[in-house]
């Protein structure tokens, strides 16, 4: 085992879509995915908690959160939303395969399906405290965050497309205009 290699973490999380997608999630199992990264199952159990957790590993959530808590104080609700998104899908352009692959593996399977509306809903309750933290009423801060997720979901459907090939932060502009556009409408 080359457990000294560095990127476990990554190799784990590549090991475990590749076979999810070969196998089925419910079919795989964790012993499977450490000797597919060349790593130990107690190696697997450092970085993640369980097979989902691998699905569902949460960097885009973190990092939603964080940049809206990090905005200057001047942006508006939707300007801090706005800069979460292309924060977001510059992680998500960096593994547009391996997002399409997490995609496929979800699709495939009914309970994380519902686990991934469980995280969407997770985030838009993250988005909207962020905004509360900034001094944003409540019930705007509800809305800020819902129509955010929703343009996020919109836009990430129309990039994990196969024969998308703008990147991410371009679907989240094209995606509020036609937001704005239903809003004026």
């Amino acid at each position: 085992m080359t457990r000294w290699q560095p990127n476990a973490r990554g190799r784990l999380r590549q090991a475990a879509l590749e076979l999810y997608g070969e196998h089925g999630f419910d079919e795989t199992t964790v012993a499977q995915i450490a000797e597919r990264a060349d790593l130990t199952e107690r190696t697997f159990y450092r970085h993640f908690s369980d097979k989902r957790e691998v699905v569902f590993s949460g960097e885009v959530h973190r990092v939603l959160v964080s940049t809206i808590a990090d905005a200057p104080a001047s942006m508006t609700p939707i300007e801090a939303i706005t800069e979460a998104l292309l924060a977001a899908g510059a992680v998500l352009d960096e593994r547009r395969d391996m997002t399409r692959l997490r995609q496929a593996v979800i699709a495939a399977n009914p309970p994380l399906r519902q686990r991934e509306q469980t995280k969407y809903a997770a985030i838009a309750e993250d988005l909207a405290e962020a905004l509360r933290g900034r001094g944003v009423e409540p019930s705007s801060a509800r809305l800020a965050a819902e129509a955010g997720v929703a343009v996020f979901r919109t836009a990430f459907d129309r990039w994990i497309a196969g024969d998308e090939q703008r990147d991410f932060g371009q679907l989240v502009r094209d995606t509020l205009d036609k937001l704005a556009a239903v809003i004026s409408g």
